[in-house]
């Protein structure tokens, strides 16, 4: 294998995005688990010590990838759709299903979001830790824009929780809903047992709405009560 530098800055960046966009199609064929250094080192035709000259780590190569994904997803929600219309549970009701089924056909988000925090921020360094949660920080605010263009009733700090509900139930929901042979089997055996199977799309847009419901409720009677006070 023959290894010729990138010389200049455009060049580089060229070279990371093959990269990612390789470790971003890989990703299509295979869980996060299985995705190695040494896989995509051979996809993308370069020793893995080169893909370390771009990379620190492939935590960091799935890092930066997540990054971009979020930023296409978030990019993606903003652009095409308009604020909701009707009463305040139908809008709550249209954006939980905004958010679920719009994740639900981004699997390689959701599997780099549940492996975010206990393999993908685990083998990085500061700057690059720093970079991601500037990244992230960006995304989120992004995310809330997007709550208060449906439910503006949420306020900035309702919308906030929402959107960090939002995620972290993805984050669970996407695991639980990936089951083993063995279990799909065993759902398989008993009509019973595979009422118990979860399904990612359905569980995060009822989490959702619930908890739209929830924070606009709490809102409600906090507004009550200093009123009364």
């Amino acid at each position: 294998m023959t290894f010729q530098r990138a010389r200049t800055d455009e060049q580089r960046n060229q070279r990371r995005r093959h990269i990612l966009d390789t470790a971003a199609a890989m990703l299509t064929e295979m869980p996060v688990a299985e995705l190695s250094l040494n896989k995509l080192s051979r996809r993308v035709c370069l020793a893995k010590a080169n893909v370390l000259r771009y990379f620190e780590s492939r935590e960091a190569v799935l890092l930066d990838l997540l990054d971009t994904e979020t930023r296409t997803w978030v990019a993606e929600l903003l652009n095409e759709h308009a604020a909701s219309e009707g009463t305040t549970r139908e809008r709550g009701d249209r954006l939980a299903d905004l958010l679920a089924t719009s994740m639900a056909r981004r699997p390689v988000l959701c599997d780099l979001l549940s492996a975010q925090g206990a393999v993908l921020e685990q083998n990085v360094s500061t700057e690059a830790g720093i970079r991601h949660k500037q990244a992230a920080r960006q995304s989120l605010r992004s995310l809330v824009q997007f709550v208060l263009r449906h439910l503006p009733e949420l306020g900035p700090d309702g919308a906030a929780t929402l959107v960090e509900s939002t995620l972290l139930m993805a984050m669970t929901a996407w695991q639980c809903s990936r089951p083993s042979e063995a279990m799909l089997a065993a759902y398989a055996s008993d009509p019973a047992l595979a009422a118990m199977r979860l399904d990612f799309t359905d569980l995060v847009r009822r989490t959702v709405a619930v908890t739209a419901s929830g924070l606009l409720a709490r809102q409600t009677e906090q507004a009550s009560a200093d009123s009364a006070s």
